[in-house]
């Protein structure tokens, strides 16, 4: 494709604010970044984790979008068709939140932020495709949320239940648990937040609990800490499930990791909200009890189970049974136990578990000691900690006498096979992974698709009625849902029967979203369903994603677990969703930080910013750099720097000063430091005598002098190196200086009229295409081509333009270097030593002295030994 410049400029100058507008135009008329459809080439699926539509881009937006821009551009030049995709992750609370302070509606709020991030992104020069672009709070990317919901309910992997829940009894609403402070209290209303009762809906990923963490395996493009944190989230630990038997005659189940314990438990602990806490409690008991799961109910998790707190409970005035002596032993409530994690319930050993330990202490009850050290008995009196370490069971009737611990013929084992073989437990796993609760109680967010009918039960929303829309006439009181209080919404007949039944006023987590967006971009145009699995199927996996450790968990984790039920739906034939993940570093800005005050002090307000010093109290100053906040007055908008130095320069600025998975230490000095390069590459180009000559021949094809092979292996190393530096780890830092290397070679070189010359020039500006895409379209223009250099493939390595016909020779004397000097690499060991003694260094050292031996090392040195 040929793609001429709109208009020619003839200034000598460089101003980035003339042709980047004008080639940002041009590359979208001609639609140069458009999904490539041709299947002889190869896929390359480059993705960005697409931003919640706040208004403005920050410089962390920047540093992500570069990245992935540099990636998709590289990859383009190398023959690939790329897909480059941007959407907006448009739900939330924050939306919901503006309608209630400013009065507008959600949706007029998140479109204008839409509107205003995407044409900052158009600045930038980011080579997205914006046909691909999706929006999550459209109704045409909705209605497929929504259909995706149903087909894991149809698949048995959506339910509802009770679930307890942080509840703002002012508000009328469901908090995150980030939205509590540690006071416990809401983070917008202030109340004290409570523990509630609600009924909720799950999706059950702890069916995928095994697989998803065996296919971390598969993910060796993925920095290993993500992985480590996933299989730290998931959580599997192996043990047995252990029955007891209650007075009350219901069972109690226990998963334990140490069933080789069993008899040493003394007591038993439920959570206040286990469902057994009822028929367990006796009369007596149940004022306590009431008022503790009152108490209970006010306390955030975090409080609950925070390390090092006071050991709180009461009995309930019941017994349970331990299966494996028969002992009664009595069954407690305490706060950190919680009902939604495990069996809600666990068997207390004191003599070996320090929460155990400590509990059983503040309440006076027995410690019986099962493993024995082998250095001294153990004795309840005299223990003030929990032993943990290796021993043999005592105390344990058929297990005494066996190895504690996990392993073949040690006691876990043994008591696993005690339990099964007596129907008392069973070997089992565990995981830490809980349900994923997709249900909240607002507004902006995608509405679950059933009706709740009273005949037939959950109904779900038929496909044709599909998407359910979000009402627009709805009042914002920041109290509860406001979907419930929408009568003529809410009401309607049962699919299914007719019968008048209610819409589910609840709507969506957000990380349902984002949890499959990334299948719906190849397809993003599509009417008739979610994606076309044929079309999705030849993109993913996505080869190369991109985006903050911040997401390393939860996001991750449920796209993993969605792609593995499209593939058991018949809908993907991909395990794992994203083939190389790469996590980029947080964008920090430098503050002014008084360390007495811990104020920080706008930079405007300091006379001397190499000796800073307060000027309300006359303190020195710390320079700290730290995440970018109008509070530290450190944060950079990316428009002022694109207004002053343009977009390439803040590209290349971002990219130059720390590896992508580094925190960078953002400093206006080193933009003017990246400005002042493109501006040497610019003189260099426009100054520089070359035209569209066409592709260089090797150097076979005509003798080159010796100037000429200088500069051609300045120019190879630069397409050796800065390939390898964007081919798998990513190193743009070192790219970049590389590209300054070939520039400086090019800037001393006095064979401007050459063909290599040529070969540089053309050479420099296609390396600096990805990175500089505007500067290089520019000046690719200038030294005559009419197509994109962007279009151009990727410059070829000639590696025998790496060889050199000389080597630098070291001279030492008796294993003490005194010299080097230039020789043909060609040169024979003998050759060598001749040109070690007959060189100035030689004669020097040599003089009057008798050499007994010369060791000569090819290509590196000769020593010469005296006698």
């Amino acid at each position: 494709m040929q793609i001429q410049s709109q208009e020619s400029f003839v200034e000598s100058q460089y101003s980035p604010a003339k042709i980047e507008k004008q080639w940002q135009k041009t590359w979208a008329d001609r639609k140069l970044h458009e999904t490539a459809t041709d299947s002889s080439k190869p896929k390359f699926y480059a993705l960005s984790m697409f931003p919640y539509p706040s208004g403005n881009l920050h410089m962390g937006h920047v540093r992500v979008y570069t990245i992935v821009d540099v990636v998709a551009r590289h990859k383009r030049m190398q023959g690939y068709r790329v897909l480059n995709p941007m959407g907006w992750d448009a739900f939330g609370l924050p939306a919901e939140n503006a309608a209630i302070e400013r009065g507008i509606p959600p949706a007029q709020w998140t479109y204008a932020n839409i509107d205003q991030m995407r044409e900052q992104l158009k600045d930038l020069g980011i080579s997205f495709d914006w046909d691909k672009e999706v929006t999550t709070c459209s109704p045409d990317y909705y209605r497929w949320t929504q259909w995706l919901f149903l087909q894991f309910l149809q698949m048995g992997l959506a339910y509802q239940k009770e679930a307890l829940v942080n509840w703002d009894p002012i508000d009328q609403t469901v908090l995150a648990n980030e939205q509590v402070d540690s006071e416990g209290k809401s983070w917008r209303s202030g109340a004290k937040v409570e523990r509630k009762l609600l009924r909720q809906w799950f999706f059950k990923i702890t069916d995928y609990a095994e697989q998803l963490l065996q296919d971390l395996d598969q993910l060796s493009g993925w920095p290993e800490r993500v992985r480590l944190m996933q299989a730290n989230w998931i959580g599997k630990s192996t043990g047995a499930h252990v029955t007891f038997a209650t007075e009350a005659g219901d069972d109690l189940t226990v998963f334990t990791t140490r069933p080789d314990t069993l008899w040493g438990a003394t007591f038993m602990v439920i959570s206040p909200e286990h469902p057994l806490v009822e028929k367990l409690t006796t009369p007596a008991q149940a004022k306590a009890i009431k008022a503790y799961q009152a108490e209970a109910a006010g306390k955030s998790e975090m409080d609950r189970t925070a390390e090092g707190r006071e050991k709180t409970g009461v009995w309930t005035g019941g017994y349970a049974i331990n299966p494996v002596n028969d002992a009664k032993i009595p069954v407690w409530i305490a706060d950190y136990v919680l009902v939604d994690y495990g069996t809600g319930a666990i068997m207390a050993v004191p003599a070996h578990d320090q929460r155990d330990f400590e509990f059983a202490k503040t309440f006076n009850l027995p410690i019986t000691p099962v493993v024995q050290p082998p250095d001294k008995p153990l004795s309840a009196d005299t223990m003030t900690a929990a032993y943990a370490g290796e021993g043999v069971m005592v105390n344990s009737g058929p297990l005494d006498g066996v190895a504690a611990g996990k392993g073949k013929g040690k006691s876990v084992e043994a008591a696993i096979a005690h339990l099964e073989a007596n129907q008392k437990g069973k070997g089992t796993a565990n995981y830490r992974l809980r349900d994923w609760l997709i249900s909240r109680q607002r507004y902006w967010g995608c509405p679950i698709p059933v009706v709740h009918c009273p005949k037939c039960g959950v109904v779900p929303v038929p496909d044709a009625e599909l998407p359910v829309k979000l009402p627009e006439d709805v009042e914002f009181s920041g109290k509860g849902s406001p979907l419930a209080q929408l009568d003529a919404w809410v009401n309607v007949p049962c699919p299914t029967c007719g019968t008048p039944a209610k819409r589910e006023t609840d709507t969506m987590d957000t990380f349902m979203c984002s949890s499959w967006y990334f299948m719906r971009y190849p397809d993003a145009q599509n009417a008739e369903t979610a994606f076309d699995p044929a079309i999705a199927n030849d993109w993913m996996p996505v080869d190369q994603y991109i985006g903050g450790i911040e997401h390393a968990i939860l996001h991750l984790l449920y796209s993993r677990f969605f792609t593995k039920v499209m593939r058991d739906r018949g809908l993907l034939n991909c395990d794992e969703p994203f083939q190389r993940l790469l996590t980029q570093g947080m964008v920090q800005g430098k503050t002014y930080k008084n360390p007495k005050t811990e104020r920080y002090v706008v930079p405007q307000d300091i006379k001397d910013l190499t000796n800073p010093v307060d000027p309300e109290t006359g303190d020195a100053l710390e320079i700290v750099y730290e995440k970018m906040s109008k509070s530290k007055h450190n944060g950079t908008a990316p428009g002022e720097v694109i207004a002053k130095y343009g977009a390439d320069t803040a590209r290349m600025n971002i990219l130059f000063k720390a590896p992508p998975e580094k925190d960078l230490e953002w400093d206006d000095a080193d933009v003017e430091g990246q400005f002042r390069f493109l501006n040497r590459v610019w003189r260099l180009v426009t100054e520089s005598p070359v035209g569209a000559q066409g592709s260089v021949p090797s150097s076979a094809a005509k003798p080159l002098a010796k100037a000429e092979k200088d500069l051609r292996r300045a120019i190879h190393t630069a397409i050796k190196e800065v390939s390898e530096d964007l081919q798998d780890e990513y190193q743009f830092n070192t790219a970049v200086s590389e590209l300054m290397k070939l520039s400086n070679a090019l800037n001393d070189s006095d064979i401007k009229q050459s063909r290599v010359y040529t070969e540089g020039i053309e050479t420099l500006i296609a390396l600096l295409a990805p990175f500089a895409p505007h500067i290089a379209e520019e000046l690719w223009h200038r030294i005559g081509h009419a197509d994109s250099v962007h279009q151009q493939p990727w410059p070829t390595l000639d590696p025998e333009a790496l060889i050199s016909d000389e080597i630098t020779l070291v001279i030492q004397v008796m294993g003490k270097t005194r010299g080097t000097v230039q020789v043909p690499a060609s040169a024979t060991r003998e050759e060598l030593e001749t040109y070690a003694r007959n060189s100035d260094v030689g004669q020097r050292y040599l003089e009057g002295q008798t050499v007994k031996k010369a060791i000569v090392v090819p290509g590196k040195l000769v020593n010469f030994v005296l006698g």
